[in-house]
């Protein structure tokens, strides 16, 4: 088996690259960047072996550089203990669109920064419309950062694993059950991090906030002990709850502690001693994706800060916890994001604008190509209202996953602009966040376990649309 995995090995690295049982060898690391474009280009587009084997080896060719898959987790408990100061903003960043050049767009302006408090995260409804099952996802990020010489914990993190409320309405297991497989499929490819939201069973029909709470409560804690019991020896993962689905109305302080209570409790039932969570999403006033008007332009969105604030405190200092997630921000205006810091969010969720800055810079030929697909496969989500720029704005992220494959192999001149304005906009974003520097804390608190993998780590579910996306928050 050695010598196939030396084989394997070489044919990415060079010849001057080796297995033993001591793990992987590197040979000339002046290789590495080619090599890493090539493996990642393979684990996306490749046959189903060629795709296992390519993530493998990125996988270890990132251990043997010292780059580890990781949980945030204790940083997050060292904040909630005031170990770790609450000066600064986690931001989590979903990637949709050329993940690989997004990433390696993040790893340039955080190395420059020296910020090590960073979280790629992808939704259980964009790994359906994008085409990115959780093994891609995360060679794609772990491929950047060889490419972009990275050492240290790496943050992978499964976001809003959300359980439909249709689904569930009319088949509870079933729904559940593609949670759990969800979780165990991404624990396997190196999420370390994984948020919880049952938040769209909370019932606000029932008389009381705890009985309005309770399922939510209940389910989040039974998928944070089904975690426990699946996560690998020596890793802790980060788990994170909601209280709010993102887009309705505000969380208050009742709605938290009820949460929070009913959570506990339920999690000593099932678990015992169990870890629970590290931080809680909560709705302040933001929505998925931002309110685009008419005319294609953004709303602008009042962000109920105090509300932030209010919950941070109450989660750290009566729970434990990091403190408050905010959702749904990355389109808020750029004087905004200062005050999430100022107002002690442990970490802040960004998506959209991304996938806005890389359709802005596709060739323009391919935009519209896109922009025709749209129209005629996503007409039947067009409202009677939708002027053709909302519609199109709202519905281009479906065609993410179907133009995977031409994105992805635009020429590095067409994809270079792309990843520059990417690096300005994180950039942009880390210095207002407050994380430049937080390689320190990183590396305080946060202490990675390499596992090394086998080729059949990787040869798990192909891709392919989750039915339940057009139900699921991003």
């Amino acid at each position: 088996m050695s010598q196939q995995h030396t084989e394997i090995a070489r044919r990415y690295l060079g010849s001057d690259a080796t297995w033993t049982s001591a793990g992987l060898g590197l040979g000339n690391r002046k290789a590495l960047p080619a090599a890493s474009i090539l493996m990642a280009e393979t684990s996306a587009l490749g046959e189903p072996q060629a795709r296992a084997e390519a993530r493998w080896l990125i996988w270890e060719t990132a251990l043997a550089l010292g780059i580890v898959p990781a949980s945030i987790n204790d940083l997050y408990m060292a904040r909630g203990r005031g170990d770790a100061p609450s000066t600064f903003t986690v931001p989590a960043i979903n990637l949709r669109m050329l993940s690989f050049d997004a990433a390696r767009a993040v790893f340039r302006a955080a190395r420059v920064r020296r910020a090590g408090a960073i979280v790629f995260e992808i939704a259980r409804s964009e790994i359906g419309y994008t085409d990115q099952r959780p093994a891609e996802y995360a060679a794609s990020v772990l491929a950047a950062a060889i490419c972009e010489s990275w050492s240290g914990p790496v943050f992978i993190q499964g976001d809003h694993f959300q359980v439909s409320a249709k689904k569930y309405a009319s088949a509870p297991e079933a729904e559940l059950q593609a949670i759990r497989d969800l979780i165990v499929d991404s624990i396997q490819a190196g999420f370390f991090n994984i948020d919880i939201d049952t938040s769209t069973l909370v019932d606000l029909r029932r008389s009381t906030v705890h009985e309005q709470q309770t399922l939510n409560a209940h389910l989040c804690a039974a998928f944070t002990a089904f975690i426990r019991t699946h996560q690998p020896k020596g890793v802790e993962i980060s788990v994170g709850g909601e209280i709010g689905e993102v887009g309705g109305r505000n969380s208050t302080e009742e709605e938290l502690r009820a949460f929070l209570q009913l959570f506990g409790v339920e999690l000593d039932r099932l678990a015992g001693s169990a870890l629970g969570l590290s931080k809680i999403s909560i709705q302040t006033g933001t929505s998925h994706g931002g309110v685009v008007l008419p005319d294609g332009s953004m709303a602008q969105v009042a962000v109920d800060f105090g509300t932030l604030l209010r919950l941070s405190r109450v989660a750290r200092s009566q729970f434990g916890l990091a403190g408050a997630v905010q959702h749904g921000a990355s389109t808020l205006p750029e004087n905004a994001f200062r005050n999430f810091l100022q107002n002690e969010a442990c970490e802040v969720h960004l998506a959209t604008n991304f996938q806005n800055i890389a359709f802005d810079h596709l060739p323009a030929d391919l935009r519209e190509e896109i922009f025709t697909w749209t129209r005629e496969h996503c007409a039947d989500e067009r409202k009677p209202t939708d002027t053709d720029e909302q519609f199109i704005y709202k519905a281009r992220k479906k065609a993410i996953g179907p133009f995977k494959g031409k994105v992805w192999q635009l020429p590095d001149a067409a994809r270079a602009p792309i990843r520059e304005a990417w690096e300005k906009q994180f950039g942009f974003l880390f210095d207002q966040l407050g994380v430049a520097g937080t390689a320190d804390l990183v590396g305080t608190h946060v202490k990675p376990v390499a596992l090394h993998k086998s080729i059949a780590d990787f040869g798990g579910k192909a891709s392919g649309p989750d039915e339940a996306a057009r139900d699921l928050a991003d």
